[in-house]
């Protein structure tokens, strides 16, 4: 059989849904050889499937023998030359159908005066914010004193962008195609000591080169990279590039100024104010298409101190310093020199790669990262093979004595009473039949949480599930946040309805104050910390403090479309009956016996949550260092295999516990099971305590109040996700076991 012949479906449907389908299929067979499936192409098969995972894998990579048998097989038989980082969206544009604006379709690029309106010959360089990892606040271009387009122009920007204080705007960097350009000044700033407005734009640029504050340019979307190589001979290719660096008083260069041994003078500021650019293209005219296409950019930051702003030849090898001290005039010009190159060896479709390939800790050991999965899974398998096993003997000798009672079998002691006497010593969780479906107390605090944490659990794993299938990728800047926002906005209504249906169930009558708190209790606290955040950000003139007009836009949408749809969802669940529950629950609650330390409600709190964490710290460093350190993060497919993980491991590692409760005769679960794994949020926390203390640089009472303020809000997030995970987990468990075995 072939696996070429999807391509001849695909070529027949193009519209609507069957075109969505056509995309998902060629997604899943995205790398497949067009050659017949036969065991010489199982490799390149599973390098295909892996497309859809996101992985990456290399050659000559030695593995543990038993993950042949698992997903990581993919590493032992199929080395993957590149990323297979195509995006269904590209898909869609070779076939030239569905919606043009899914993706950004590839722009051509001609000589000048050889091209039309189809094909360009100008090549535009965007700028965006600064940012630093020794600091959460980042500045705009305009916060600088560097060069300014004299037609500034913003392209327009999605929520996801402006919520991550993405500023891109035009640069006075403007080059034509296929013109190389030697050594071209772009402007000449000049600082006199005796004007406070030059002292303070000089002084706010030593902050940034202190800081180490990162340049991002954008060429054709595509970020312009520095690669340079690192210390395991590695090339890595860093999307942005300092504004400058530091050499402090005892002549330890800091930062970039290692790259230079002439940088070696003491308390001194070095600015890169040159850059060399080179950019890559792929033509068009062998593969019967008109112009060019980018594939690649990249530059390399410069220190040269010019002689002649007017005639610069950047042959100067004397640095650009600026002393600490500002006692001097300083005359800082800024230029550029710009090369094109011709590679048809790379594919517009696959132009991130270089950039993707190279990015620090991406190239993690994936042999690690596997061996703690297939832990995991195998822990989970285990100990749900002994729930399961164990949960069974219980049953069979409840329904044994039950029915030796209803027949009244003539048995002697020795064979009747023994095995009563038996199951009433092993486990004693059918004694608590009466009262094991009590309703909990504040049952209306839990139920609003359920409600929350339901719409948070759909709207993860839906986000995950398009950005594994690449529409969400590094690409569609922004996307992946605003998808996560206009998703938890529209899903107001199964938030209402799960909240509503249990409360009624707990036996709740408030049903407007549940449904307000719904919409609003969880909501407005990320909102109250988020607004805050905002506050210290405004006073401290960063870009990433959202304008008024896009807080308004997210009130709007809240109490525009999220708190309705909650009251829909509300009403639907307080129209349907109570959910019905297998036993009668007894008038009189019964006493709890004495527990033991590790049946105690806090003990097995703190324990249910180890594993679930054990599932995701190592995920979760990678999350972090997109965040805060300012890397891309795209191995969304192997975080969407994370998250099932930890949804099997929240699910299991709660039920458990709440059996081994259960059999203590101890009936208040409703609430252990949602804490006991919601505690993994608070390991969270404490990684991210340990994170910021170990791994970040971060300097400024302002930027340590950030990081924690947002840290809360990840964590509260998190913890209603997890605790809504390990509480219906549990609840079915528990009406399972009680509407199977025989109760009087």
């Amino acid at each position: 059989m072939s696996f070429y012949m999807h391509k001849g479906f695909c070529s027949e449907h193009k519209k609507g849904f069957t075109e969505l389908c056509c995309i998902i299929f060629e997604r899943l067979f995205c790398c497949f050889s067009s050659s017949a499936f036969t065991i010489q192409t199982i490799p390149t098969a599973l390098s295909g499937f892996s497309c859809l995972l996101g992985f990456t894998f290399h050659q000559n990579t030695v593995y543990h023998p038993y993950l042949y048998a698992s997903f990581a097989l993919v590493h032992l038989v199929s080395p993957l030359p590149r990323l297979c980082f195509e995006l269904p969206g590209l898909i869609l544009w070779r076939r030239q159908s569905w919606t043009s604006s899914a993706v950004a379709a590839p722009v051509s690029f001609c000589e000048e005066g050889k091209g039309g309106d189809d094909c360009k010959s100008t090549v535009e360089l965007f700028v965006n914010r600064l940012d630093s990892v020794e600091s959460v606040l980042p500045y705009e271009y305009q916060m600088f004193d560097f060069c300014k387009d004299d037609k500034e122009m913003r392209p327009s920007e999605n929520l996801g962008q402006v919520l991550f204080g993405e500023r891109i705007e035009s640069s006075p960097y403007k080059f034509t195609f296929k013109q190389d350009v030697k050594c071209k000044t772009v402007c000449t700033k000049n600082y006199k000591t005796g004007d406070q407005d030059d002292t303070t734009k000089l002084e706010f640029l030593k902050i940034g080169m202190q800081l180490n504050y990162q340049h991002h340019w954008i060429i054709d979307n595509m970020p312009v990279t520095w690669c340079y190589d690192v210390e395991d001979g590695q090339k890595y290719c860093n999307p942005g590039f300092p504004v400058g660096c530091l050499v402090s008083a005892d002549g330890r260069p800091k930062d970039a100024c290692v790259i230079n041994a002439e940088f070696n003078v003491k308390n001194t500021f070095y600015v890169f104010n040159h850059v060399d650019i080179r950019i890559t293209y792929h033509s068009g005219q062998s593969e019967g298409w008109k112009g060019a296409r980018l594939v690649a950019a990249t530059l390399e930051p410069k220190s040269i101190k010019h002689t002649d702003p007017t005639k610069p030849t950047c042959e100067e090898t004397e640095p650009m310093k600026v002393p600490v001290d500002f006692r001097d005039a300083v005359s800082i010009t800024y230029s550029y020199s710009i090369t094109f190159e011709e590679n048809n060896s790379i594919k517009w479709a696959s132009r991130w790669d270089y950039i993707l390939v190279s990015m620090p800790h991406t190239n993690i050991q994936w042999f690690s990262i596997m061996n703690s999965l297939v832990i995991v899974l195998f822990l989970s398998g285990m100990v749900a093979m002994i729930m399961l096993r164990t949960l069974h003997k219980d049953i069979a000798r409840y329904n044994q004595v039950d029915q030796a009672d209803l027949i009244k079998l003539p048995t002697s002691k020795e064979k009747s009473s023994l095995p009563y006497e038996d199951a009433q010593e092993e486990s004693g969780w059918k004694q608590v039949h009466g009262d094991v479906f009590r309703p909990p107390r504040k049952g209306m605090l839990l139920s609003v949480f359920l409600g929350q944490g339901t719409q948070i659990f759909i709207m993860t794993f839906t986000t995950l599930f398009l950005a594994c299938l690449g529409f969400l990728s590094p690409a569609n800047r922004g996307a992946l946040m605003t998808c996560a926002v206009v998703l938890w906005v529209l899903l107001g209504t199964p938030a209402g309805y799960v909240s509503a249906r249990l409360y009624k169930t707990f036996g709740g009558e408030k049903w407007k104050t549940n449904v307000l708190l719904t919409a609003l209790l969880c909501p407005g606290i990320v909102f109250a910390d988020f607004f805050l955040m905002n506050l210290i950000l405004w006073v401290e003139g960063s870009s990433a403090a959202m304008p008024f007009g896009t807080l308004v836009a997210i009130l709007a949408l809240w109490f525009g479309i999220s708190v309705p749809l909650t009251f829909i969802g509300a009403y639907f669940g307080f129209k349907k009956p109570a959910i019905e529950q297998p036993v009668r629950t007894n008038q009189i609650p019964r006493q709890i016996p004495e527990q033991s330390f590790f049946t105690k409600p806090i003990p097995g709190i703190v324990m249910g949550g180890i594993l679930p964490f054990g599932c995701i710290f190592i995920q979760l460093f990678f999350i972090l260092n997109s965040i805060w350190s300012h890397q891309m993060y795209y191995m969304f497919g192997f975080l969407f295999l994370v998250f099932i993980i930890l949804l099997i491991t929240c699910s299991e590692a709660t039920v458990l516990l709440c059996y081994f409760h259960l059999c203590a005769e101890d009936y208040h679960w409703w609430w252990r099971s949602f804490l006991t794994s919601g505690f993994t949020a608070v390991y969270l926390f404490i990684y991210a305590v340990h994170y910021f203390y170990s791994k970040l640089q971060i300097i400024g009472l302002a930027s340590t109040i950030l990081y924690f303020g947002y840290t809360m809000i990840m964590v509260l997030i998190f913890f209603l996700f997890t605790g809504t995970i390990g509480f219906f987990a549990c609840f079915w468990f528990v009406n399972k076991i009680y509407s199977v075995v025989k109760v009087d």
